[in-house]
């Protein structure tokens, strides 16, 4: 089965550490990097996903230098989609017609935010029937308080994500159970 790799919001603008707050997982980039490689050398589709905010301030804005991907971000993809909301099956164009256009039944995702945009694509995927693979060590996300006012660390956040994930949405895996694969991830 071909699998594509979904690359979510490796934006500048989420290097902006007063703007989020606290990331964890300093060696994510490095991680997405070897994806977006592997990737390439098994000639299996990459996709880019931007995220133009539409909220006045935001440095994702599209007007602002955080718009553009960051530098582990190469080449040009597949398919590149812009969206403004959490999935990426809600951006434009159409990811989930562009995928089954395909025949591709298989993603595996990587980016930011872990506990956002990443885990929002990833239970669309699986209730639109992708067979879907988080890269937990590809991607990031920040500190976050609650409504009760205690703050999630990050590495939480991220535990919190992995748990809601698996086995009902998604297999969780790391760049070293997809870069070593001679096969499409499952």
């Amino acid at each position: 089965m071909t699998s594509a790799l979904v690359v979510v919001d490796v934006q500048r603008a989420f290097d902006d550490a007063d703007y989020w707050g606290r990331r964890n997982n300093a060696g994510a980039e490095e991680n997405i990097g070897r994806l977006i490689a592997a990737w390439r050398g098994r000639g299996e589709p990459i996709v880019f996903v931007r995220h133009d905010s539409d909220e006045p301030g935001s440095p994702l804005r599209r007007d602002q230098p955080g718009n553009a991907f960051k530098e582990v971000v190469t080449g040009e993809p597949d398919r590149l989609v812009i969206k403004h909301v959490n999935s990426a099956f809600y951006g434009e164009p159409d990811l989930h017609a562009w995928l089954r256009e395909r025949g591709i039944g298989a993603i595996a995702l990587c980016g930011v935010q872990t506990n956002h945009c990443v885990e929002t694509t990833a239970r669309m995927g699986a209730n639109l029937g992708y067979d879907v693979a988080f890269v937990l060590d590809a991607c990031w996300t920040y500190d976050r308080e609650g409504p009760d006012g205690e703050v999630m660390s990050a590495d939480e956040l991220t535990r919190a994500t992995a748990t809601s994930l698996h086995e009902e949405f998604a297999t969780i895996v790391s760049t070293a159970d997809l870069v070593g694969a001679t096969a499409a991830p499952r």
